[in-house]
């Protein structure tokens, strides 16, 4: 074979290939953990990773365990105050024996006075609202987590999909290495240098198929699932949407769970002091009963009452301790409203940076340096370009595309974070296609 037909025969079977991985990167190709033929996985949507994990995660089941405990004492708080049945036998061991016994039976309780057992019902559909608002707060934050893990699990693909690509390039470069190394137009020492290439990129074929398996295994776990039995489309991870306004998600957050529980903690705190409150009035105790005397052979009827004094004097530590409670409310709100201003800032710059920065790699950077591997290659097999220029053209492209994910990856993990905190999803626009990976 002459040496113009092995470099047209080596440039042809590149070009193909090279298109090949470009229309495969394009269309979000998945990536399987294991050699050999297999059956593909069914797709698993976003909505369906959250509607799993809304339905099986044990941490929302808990919640249905504490709803019981309030049921139950509901039913203890609406109660009236117990009657007692007292019986007392007096002068049974006198000089004259059981001839002057005295037997008193009686029936005894107390009447609730300060609008205590009112006070109890409100409490408890205090902590009924607390609770709502506990679960919706566990919701959001299943929500943030199930959409960080779906977001890397894209991101693994892709990241998989990209080693795949290296290792096919790698293979292709070792291909047109040994046929100039058979020309006798490149040095052996080119061939080595190839072929450790290829090895290094299969290494890193391998790190990435463990990554993108442990990915989707943390994903699963959400819904209670040990086995990952899904893929997914890796090109939605190029779909961050706009950048949209600081100001609008701001307002949004402030309605978000986290933000409405401290007004039921509020409540809470309100009708627990009003429960202190209503302990300062004294209970009036009574008793009635007949007393049934042998001595003087007659019945009569015995009443009594009893009044606890000083109660006011012993619920004002009580009484202090829940108003503390009750305005340190406000103050945990208001340091609440900063953090979340902090972090929603934080999340919506980053956001914005990586939206910026996957732009320019898609529209400026990649088509530059695919040009520029085009031209490498073809100066290369044409003796013009050495191996190293070559290769560094071939490293560049896969470093932008690395650079990519990582954007998208920071771009859409940014955006998790701005639902979870405005407890709504981001605006959404016609998704972009992600830049190809090697284009002729």
């Amino acid at each position: 074979m002459t040496l113009s037909a092995a470099l047209n025969r080596v440039r042809a079977m590149v070009h193909e290939r090279l298109c090949l991985l470009a229309c495969a990167l394009l269309a979000g190709t998945g990536v399987a953990a294991d050699a050999g033929p297999q059956v593909p996985a069914p797709l698993l949507t976003l909505d369906e990773a959250v509607a799993r994990t809304m339905a099986q995660h044990p941490s929302l089941a808990v919640f249905d365990f504490r709803q019981r405990l309030l049921d139950g004492r509901a039913v203890s708080a609406s109660l009236r105050p117990a009657l007692s049945l007292d019986a007392e036998l007096e002068n049974i061991a006198g000089s004259n024996g059981m001839d002057d016994a005295e037997l008193t039976v009686a029936l005894s309780s107390v009447v609730e006075l300060g609008g205590k057992r009112a006070a109890r019902g409100e409490v408890i559909n205090a902590e009924r609202l607390l609770l709502d608002a506990d679960r919706q707060v566990q919701a959001m934050d299943l929500l943030g987590e199930v959409l960080r893990r779906y977001v890397r699990v894209l991101s693994a693909t892709e990241a998989a999909a990209l080693a795949d690509a290296s290792v096919r390039l790698a293979q292709d470069a070792v291909s047109g290495v040994e046929d100039r190394v058979a020309a006798g137009a490149a040095p052996q020492m080119e061939l080595l240098r190839a072929r450790a290439a290829l090895a290094r990129s299969q290494l890193a074929q391998q790190r990435r198929l463990q990554q993108l398996s442990a990915e989707r295994v943390a994903l699963a776990a959400m819904w209670g699932d040990t086995a990952a039995r899904f893929s997914v489309t890796g090109g939605h991870l190029y779909r961050p949407g706009p950048a949209g306004s600081f100001e609008e998600y701001f307002t949004r957050a402030q309605q978000n769970p986290l933000m409405s529980r401290f007004v039921s903690e509020s409540r809470l705190q309100a009708a627990q002091l009003r429960m202190a409150r209503s302990e300062a009035r004294a209970d009036l105790g009574w008793a009635l009963g007949v007393r049934d005397s042998r001595e003087t052979d007659s019945r009569s009827l015995v009443a009594g009452v009893s009044i606890p004094l000083w109660s006011g004097e012993r619920a004002r530590g009580g009484i202090q301790s829940a108003q503390a409670q009750l305005d340190g409310v406000a103050l945990r709100q208001r340091a609440a409203s900063l953090n979340l201003h902090t972090q929603l800032y934080r999340a919506f710059n980053l956001r914005a940076q990586s939206i910026a920065a996957m732009h320019r790699l898609q529209v400026e950077i990649i088509p530059a340096l695919s040009g520029a591997l085009e031209e490498s290659e073809r100066y290369y097999l044409a003796g013009r370009y050495g191996y190293q220029e070559w290769v560094s053209a071939r490293e560049e492209l896969l470093d932008a595309r690395r650079a990519l994910i990582e954007e998208a990856t920071a771009a859409l993990l940014a955006g998790a974070e701005i639902e979870q905190l405005t407890a709504a999803p981001l605006v959404s626009t016609p998704p972009e296609s992600p830049a190809p990976l090697l284009e002729k």
